[in-house]
């Protein structure tokens, strides 16, 4: 478990309460588990977006749950982060193919960490499309780490297809990573922050690869150009809204 390292003013401490209240009943009454396994689980938070979870084990801190993004339309899906390792994702392959029966169409790392591209070559097994930011791809070869298939590198921004929609993929500038992107799907108004937002409560975390002083501007910068997202993603922990933002700024500050 991750705990806070300093303390906060009773009105923060307040503050960040309310935030907690409404973030869990947010994932009571918006969040249905649609798939669980012990590798794997996906909740369905609205018509097109499932979060999917699975599982790490770090020295740091401990067995930890992670998550992605699934965007399911008209037969077609976009995998935002893969599942943490080659089982767990050939479940979720399984899971898009036989229940939702859709293909997917594009997988995309959001950053290098192995949080995000631990089951990315059982994509590339099924020649699913793969994209990186070039950022992402360099901090990959500069760890490396090897693919069997090459990757689709793009600069700052990616926009994909998905059905007769479209899904967006943006860089707003370091943070967890240097590399950190978000994703955007408009039709319901939801922003997966990957390791780049967090939880509300939670605490800063791995920090090894982070730009702590410009974490909070980062952040503004998405709070800025979707104010009123109606869903917002953590990297890790319980989906909310755009409270998941105004915390992560603060921690930073």
């Amino acid at each position: 478990m991750l705990v806070s390292c300093n303390g906060a003013p009773n009105k923060q401490k307040q503050t960040d309460q309310k935030l907690i209240d409404q973030t869990e009943e947010a994932s009571k009454t918006e969040s249905v588990i649609v798939y669980k396994s012990d590798n794997l689980i996906v909740h369905q938070l609205s018509d097109h977006i499932y979060q999917h979870v699975s599982f790490l084990n770090t020295n740091d801190f401990g067995r930890v749950a992670c998550n992605g993004m699934l965007v399911v339309n008209e037969n077609e899906a976009i995998v935002f982060d893969t599942p943490t390792d080659d089982e767990s994702s050939q479940e979720l392959i399984n899971y898009v193919s036989k229940k939702l029966n859709s293909e997917i169409k594009a997988v995309v790392p959001t950053h290098f960490h192995g949080d995000c591209v631990g089951g990315l070559e059982t994509f590339l097994k099924y020649n699913i499309s793969t994209y990186a930011s070039n950022k992402t791809m360099e901090l990959l070869g500069a760890n490396d780490k090897e693919f069997s298939k090459p990757l689709n590198g793009f600069a700052d921004s990616l926009t994909l297809n998905v059905g007769s929609k479209k899904a967006y993929v943006e860089y707003f500038g370091e943070g967890h990573t240097k590399d950190n992107v978000i994703a955007y799907f408009p039709q319901d108004n939801t922003v997966f922050g990957g390791c780049l937002i967090k939880e509300v409560g939670a605490a800063k975390g791995n920090l090894e690869d982070a730009n702590v002083m410009v974490w909070s501007n980062t952040v503004r910068k998405i709070k800025q150009k979707y104010p009123t997202a109606k869903t917002v993603i953590p990297g890790h922990g319980i989906a909310g809204g755009t409270e998941l933002l105004d915390y992560t700024v603060r921690l930073f500050e």
